[in-house]
């Protein structure tokens, strides 16, 4: 099997994997519905991506690999099939990329991504497959000629399951992405437990409402206790946390927020299966951090304009809590949260929540929602959220963001939030 296809090679998962298998010596191609940014380098990596999807792309392929978002009537799936290629889902393909590998595993419904890039930098002869983009190495996936490999683990569509984990860790089991398992919280804690079952060593935050009552063995953290003197700074306008873990002294990490303590404590704890605790106390100073998790894209003494990934009330509540007291510590006067909702079914699920996640900000602006191909549901968001200002759209001028309407947000802190396209606009700059 020589030749791979992947649909959907845009996807900040799937990208990852057609990288890895290209490092293995495979002839990699793809597709996807339109440009961006990860189909341009993977073209630049000797990739060829072909934009939008055609059947004939899948012409001479020995395997098809397809993104979760690809439905049976996308014409190279359909022509596939009609040829009898093998086609498989992400989630079907991660044995055959894995089997051969000992797999450190990090799944968690939040900090998952934050958690395995601090675990990459602490193993460094690991190669990695994460859903986000590594700042130490500008990808989302780092190949190196070893067995071991630190994997970012996906619970939402239970392919978890097939990551052959050595290790695994879970950051938390709070529930997210329900539809996938009938809307049954019993059955995506059986997941979780399955998966901590197939590895031979386990790391959990054993203060996690469901993960406190694991039975197995495993190695607990428990950061009320365990983690003390949490402290943030900024050197330079880059934010660090410093926190002391048990009896092993103070580590010191890039990022801000209690979050990255507990994260990095995880990905320590995990660490000290096989490396001394100096190294890894030397080693967690190379982490640089990730694109889009508290991303920094400007700052200066008047302004700082930062890009989050954050889509989920828990995550928009820790990292406006980064983001207050990065406020604090820069003298900034205040916070300005834009916030692009994703996904219909995720907002309305967690109204509530979103509106108390939102409330220690000065201004709020909200944009539509991404729907990420959702059929749109009917809310009445100006009724939940009264103070906020809702705009069409938001670009970037200079080192200024300007609204739709015509504001223009150009002091304080202003934090994007979102999984769609807000990322987008922040970046493009229009000088």
């Amino acid at each position: 099997m020589q030749n791979i296809h992947f649909i959907g090679i845009g996807g900040i998962g799937i990208s990852a994997l057609a990288r890895f298998l290209k490092e293995k010596g495979f002839k990699i191609s793809g597709s996807d519905l339109k440009e961006s940014k990860i189909t341009k380098e993977l073209e630049k990596e000797g990739v060829k991506v072909s934009i939008p999807h055609h059947k004939d792309n899948i012409l001479n392929k020995d395997l098809v690999i397809y993104s979760a978002a690809i439905k049976e009537e996308n014409p190279e799936f359909k022509h596939a099939k009609e040829l009898g290629i093998k086609c498989l889902s992400r989630k079907e393909a991660l044995p055959l990329i894995l089997e051969d590998k000992r797999v450190f595993a990090v799944a968690g419904a939040h900090g998952k991504s934050t958690t395995s890039s601090i675990l990459a930098s602490l193993l460094d002869d690991a190669s990695v497959i994460i859903g986000a983009i590594l700042k130490e190495f500008g990808s989302n996936m780092i190949y190196k000629e070893s067995q071991n490999l630190v994997f970012e683990a996906d619970e939402s569509d239970s392919s978890f399951l097939n990551s052959n984990p050595y290790l695994a860790i879970v950051t938390n089991a709070e529930a997210e992405h329900l539809d996938h398992y009938g809307n049954e919280v019993s059955k995506l804690h059986h997941a979780y437990v399955e998966f901590l079952d197939t590895a031979k060593i386990r790391v959990i935050n054993a203060e996690d409402e469901f993960l406190k009552n694991y039975k197995n063995e495993s190695i607990k953290l428990y950061p009320s206790k365990d983690i003390k003197n949490c402290t943030m700074c900024i050197e330079n306008f880059k934010p660090f946390t410093s926190f002391e873990l048990k009896d092993w002294g103070e580590f010191k990490v890039f990022g801000m927020g209690y979050h990255l303590a507990l994260d990095a404590s995880l990905a320590i704890l995990a660490a000290l299966n096989f490396l001394d605790i100096e190294t890894i106390r030397t080693r967690l100073k190379n982490y640089q951090g990730i694109k889009k998790r508290f991303d920094i894209l400007h700052a200066d003494e008047n302004l700082v304009l930062i890009d989050d990934y954050g889509h989920h009330p828990t995550e928009i509540k820790a990292t406006l809590s980064a983001a207050q007291e990065y406020a604090k510590l820069g003298r900034y006067k205040k916070i300005t949260a834009i916030f692009e909702p994703h996904r219909y079914t995720r907002l309305a699920t967690n109204l509530k929540e979103f509106a108390k996640a939102f409330e220690g900000v000065d201004e709020l602006v909200i944009l539509p929602v991404y729907a990420a191909g959702e059929e749109p549901i009917e809310l009445d968001l100006k009724a939940v959220f009264p103070k906020a200002l809702f705009v069409e759209d938001i670009k970037r001028e200079g080192k200024f963001l300007v609204a739709s309407k015509g504001q223009v947000f150009e002091e304080g802190l202003i934090i994007g939030f979102g999984a769609g396209d807000i990322s987008n606009k922040l970046r493009q700059k229009n000088e």
